[in-house]
């Protein structure tokens, strides 16, 4: 596919998934503003840009600390909020402290003090959702989704982390592909978001609550349950193309 085609073909999707969204928000009983999020796993420079440029594409999240690094300083960021999406390896974070608005896959109270620690440095506080393994899958991170589990890691974090701000939660949903059960799975998940905003989100005067959830099989069901950020890769950019391992962010230029 020639390149101008490739990027109309990104014009298309991304009409379409805004249309989609659209619906979705006018279905749901919650009525909520919805942040489209651009996935950016291997996709090259020139067509997030083009996303960005001409498509007016406001947020980005990226799934791999190197990838994010390498794609960085090419990247048109002006207005555009950056997030790490993918799982964080605490020897890592240092790399993208200065990088990103949120990191929505904080699992574990070591993660959260090796934020606190790197955000520190550069005098800021730094903005996270507490991920959540809501089909208890062996596979993934996250916490399990248990209540008391929930409110005693917030606690952990505010007490030992200060400069990591929970802003809500993020989950992903077990790749069924059944609608029933993604609304079965986003619901539990909003329960438990409703629960830390209660209990605790409510309580501060700095927090603007964010529930992230669905992704592009899924971001219908999502937004129907109440998410405010949806995920979307494939369905935007197409089937991820893993480039040669030599050169991870192939085209970029």
């Amino acid at each position: 596919m020639e390149n101008d085609e490739i990027m109309a073909k990104i014009d298309q999707n991304i009409a379409e998934v805004r249309k989609e969204i659209a619906q979705a928000q006018n279905a749901s009983p919650f009525q909520k503003e919805v942040t489209l999020m651009a996935v950016t796993k291997t996709v090259d420079v020139d067509r997030i840009n083009h996303a960005i440029d001409t498509c007016g594409i406001r947020c980005i999240g990226e799934n791999r600390v190197q990838e994010l690094c390498e794609k960085y300083p090419l990247l048109h960021l002006d207005g555009v909020s950056v997030h790490l999406i993918g799982s964080l390896q605490s020897n890592k974070v240092k790399y993208i402290i200065d990088k990103v608005d949120m990191i929505h896959s904080l699992d574990s109270l070591s993660l959260a003090k090796e934020i606190h620690r790197q955000a520190q440095k550069h005098n800021r506080t730094m903005d996270c959702l507490i991920e959540i393994n809501i089909g208890r899958e062996p596979s993934k991170g996250g916490i399990l989704p248990e209540e008391a589990e929930l409110l005693a890691f917030y606690d952990a974090v505010t007490e030992a982390a200060p400069a990591v701000r929970i802003r809500g939660l993020m989950t992903i949903a077990p790749n069924t592909g059944d609608h029933d059960a993604y609304l079965h799975y986003f619901s539990q998940t909003k329960s438990l978001f409703d629960m830390l905003c209660e209990n605790r989100l409510s309580k501060r005067n700095d927090v603007k609550p964010v529930l992230s959830m669905g992704m592009s099989g899924s971001y219908r069901e999502a937004i129907l349950c109440g998410s405010d950020i949806v995920r979307i890769g494939s369905k935007i950019f197409g089937a991820r193309v893993y480039p040669d391992k030599q050169n991870p962010v192939a085209g970029a230029r």
